[in-house]
């Protein structure tokens, strides 16, 4: 899953020959799960088809300030689209739409747009050798820089005259690598290195009977993927889900039972920055798992138990530097136990959820969090989704880890 996914892109085409590259870009950006919306100059309809690129976006195509139905004017508002996006690509990017960028001419509604927009504006220039190294065009990438727009550099091949030189568009694939890598170094948690632990464990009886919870795993993967949205890499732990990580910046390391957790996440915690701790381990285990299955011949079955190691425990024991958080499911005295719990593993904040609130505890789509930090200032939130409930820890961490 890309940085990009839910993001409003704008896709700027004007008319050089490799606007044909830009079917191939749109259907990158809709693949990372952007939604994208294209404006072409009327005269890069010669190289591309907008009934192509309507296809590929899932929009309509856009290229004047009204659109003619049945002698019916109807406007396109080239400031709310300035607004509705998030970040503005404009490419290829032609000698002639830059030097207009750089003076301010509007005279075409992709122009007028890119003068409209509030977001950030990328643009990947596109022409010939000698049309690229002339002093103005040079001039003119270096004014549109000045002005805050990200460049896309061209790159250097065959150009469409035969010569091969600077000027050549860069490729789709690039063009999405280098918005996502501008992206992830503007956010909060760029370059910080989380470790989130999710799921239940299993306890073996026997080969084919475990000790287990009701544990879903979904809220340790909405922190990863949450963490992941902020610029984060993420390492989640988890135990046996259903549930899958699909972006890229989170690696996953299953494991079963409550000392492969243990195991797992001392291994790597030296190394992370910030560790959550959210799975819900099994407190005890059989203290002899029998190594065959056990036979139903008796009418009752007496487990001796014993603990398992306490993870949260032994991390606030060793942490150095690391921001470490940990969650607490209670059903009696929440708060007072969640403070407790806070205290006496060394935390620096705790997530707490009782089973008592409607919505919240495990299986649900839904919780509703108390958190608390080392100093004891508590926040509380209402009921809300478990990606909300993720949205606001991670947020809560930043503010913790940027203070």
């Amino acid at each position: 899953m890309s940085i990009l996914r839910g993001k409003h892109i704008l896709l700027g085409i004007t008319a050089g020959i490799a606007a044909y590259k830009t079917t191939f870009l749109v259907r990158l950006l809709v693949k990372a799960g952007a939604n994208v919306r294209v404006i072409m100059t009327p005269a890069s309809k010669a190289f591309v088809t907008p009934l192509t690129l309507s296809t590929l976006s899932n929009n309509p195509v856009l290229s004047d300030f009204t659109d003619d139905e049945d002698d019916n004017a109807v406007w396109n508002n080239h400031v709310e689209l300035g607004l509705w996006a998030d970040l503005f690509i404009i490419a290829p990017a032609t000698a002639n739409t830059l030097s207009k960028m750089a003076t301010g001419n509007s005279d075409n509604f992709l122009t007028a747009t890119y003068l409209s927009a509030k977001c950030p504006v990328y643009f990947a220039p596109a022409m010939d050798l000698d049309m690229y190294k002339h002093p103005t065009t040079q001039n003119t990438i270096e004014t549109l820089q000045s002005y805050g727009n990200i460049l896309i550099p061209s790159a250097f091949g065959e150009l469409a005259s035969g010569l091969v030189g600077m000027g050549r568009m860069a490729e789709p694939e690039s063009i999405v690598k280098l918005v996502e890598a501008h992206i992830l170094k503007a956010l909060p948690l760029h370059g910080k290195k989380i470790l989130i632990t999710a799921g239940p464990t299993y306890e073996a009886i026997d080969p084919v009977r475990f000790i287990g919870n009701h544990s879903s795993g979904r809220m340790g993967f909405e922190l990863a993927h949450s963490a992941a949205q902020q610029g984060a890499e993420v390492l989640l732990i988890t135990g046996p889900s259903h549930y899958k990580a699909e972006q890229s910046a989170i690696s996953t390391l299953a494991v079963t039972s409550a000392q492969e957790m243990y195991d797992a996440v001392h291994k790597h915690f030296n190394s992370v920055d910030v560790a959550i701790l959210s799975a819900a381990v099994a407190d005890y285990k059989p203290k002899h798992p029998s190594l065959s299955k056990i036979k139903k011949t008796e009418e009752t079955l007496t487990l001796d138990l014993i603990k398992t190691k306490d993870i949260l425990a032994s991390l606030g024991e060793k942490k150095t530097d690391q921001f470490l958080m940990g969650f607490a499911l209670e059903t009696d005295n929440e708060i007072t136990n969640a403070i407790k719990k806070l205290k006496s593993k060394n935390l620096d904040a705790i997530v707490l959820n009782s089973l008592s609130d409607s919505g919240a505890g495990f299986g649900g789509t839904t919780n509703k969090i108390t958190i608390i930090d080392k100093d004891l200032n508590q926040t509380d939130y209402p009921l809300k989704s478990k990606s909300e409930v993720a949205d606001d820890i991670i947020q809560k961490l930043i503010t913790y880890t940027h203070a």
